[in-house]
């Protein structure tokens, strides 16, 4: 399985700018999981913001859960720039963002995932145009098990035969226990404790799409309205094992490496795995907005998108825990926009 077939936006970009479609590899344990991008000083040849005068009014953001904190850093960011514009931010998951948008209840709609065919057809019912997807920073959905737990890695195969009851990863057996998955010591006899996403989130989708490869959850699996709360359980159950994004990430818990397939190197959620491929989960983070052909956007939302692209914005986005998107997919969207 290959990140392309995934977030095809950040390999190929990420493969043009360096001028090769790989790394060398390097042993999972070999370094610390690191959440920053890889070529930070990148960003110093990113357009720092420019402040624009008289922008006033409201905005509202209803959306996704993983983006949330990163919703409300930006927020204050840009009511720095701007403190008459009033911003409300509301993380419930992905699949509230496309009905907010259709009935103009919020202009910014954050999604962890592209929208669904039903989603883009109910919004060009309605509205009468497509929705338009920003790009707006990069994740990975992250394995973690308690910070105590031996376990340094799995393969997909493994986490599907652990969260999934169809298996479609090619395992004939399930797992049940921690030594059903090698485990000698610590929570070697407890039943395997699984903590997820529920349905309403644009993890929990992208989840079951790529590492149950489109299978079905076990009834087992702990659904959780929050990934924060994920990480939480996690963090305070000896036996648990979850996924998440890697903006959540906790020192009570721990993020397993990961490899595509049996025999293959098990890779960490580092930025560079991320931008190559070599890590199987990354994915792309979206503000969607209702931009009809040929017109602008409404100025505070367009200065909003304008500071979440800029220097400034994906500084944010690094001190948050996440992965800034490369400078030419950055410039790529702000020539599209604007």
């Amino acid at each position: 399985m290959k990140l392309q077939h995934f977030i095809p936006w950040i390999w190929l970009v990420a493969t043009a700018a360096s001028g090769a479609s790989s790394v060398p590899p390097e042993p999972a344990s070999s370094r610390p999981v690191q959440a920053g991008h890889p070529h930070d000083e990148a960003l110093q040849h990113l357009a720092p913001y420019k402040r624009r005068s008289g922008v006033s009014g409201s905005l509202s953001s209803a959306g996704s859960d993983t983006l949330n904190n990163l919703m409300t850093l930006w927020a204050e960011g840009f009511r720095r720039q701007y403190p008459s514009v009033n911003i409300q931010v509301e993380g419930k998951g992905s699949s509230t963002a496309p009905p907010a948008l259709i009935q103009g209840v919020a202009q910014l709609g954050p999604m962890s995932r592209l929208m669904k065919d039903d989603e883009v057809n109910a919004f060009q019912r309605r509205l009468g145009f497509m929705p338009t997807p920003v790009p707006v920073a990069m994740d990975a959905l992250a394995i973690f098990v308690h910070a105590e737990n031996p376990v340094e890695s799995l393969t997909l195969a493994e986490v599907d035969a652990i969260f999934s009851r169809t298996r479609r990863g090619g395992l004939l057996r399930t797992f049940s226990t921690w030594s059903d998955l090698g485990v000698a010591t610590g929570p070697a006899r407890y039943p395997l404790s699984l903590y997820g996403r529920n349905s309403a989130s644009g993890t929990y989708g992208l989840f079951k799409l790529t590492a149950l490869f489109r299978g079905d959850f076990k009834n087992s699996v702990k659904e959780l309205p929050g990934s924060a709360a994920v990480v939480l359980a996690v963090s305070q159950d000896p036996a648990a094992i979850g996924y998440a994004g890697i903006g959540y990430r906790t020192s009570g818990v721990k993020m397993l490496s990961i490899a595509p397939e049996k025999g293959s190197l098990a890779k960490p959620a580092t930025s560079q795995n991320v931008l190559n491929g070599a890590y199987p989960l990354g994915r792309l983070l979206y503000i969607y907005v209702a931009k009809p052909p040929s017109q602008s956007l409404p100025v505070p939302v367009e200065e909003f998108l304008k500071f979440v692209l800029s220097r400034e914005g994906q500084r944010i986005v690094r001190k948050s825990g996440y992965i800034p998107l490369p400078v030419e997919m950055l410039e790529a969207q702000r020539s599209r926009l604007w």
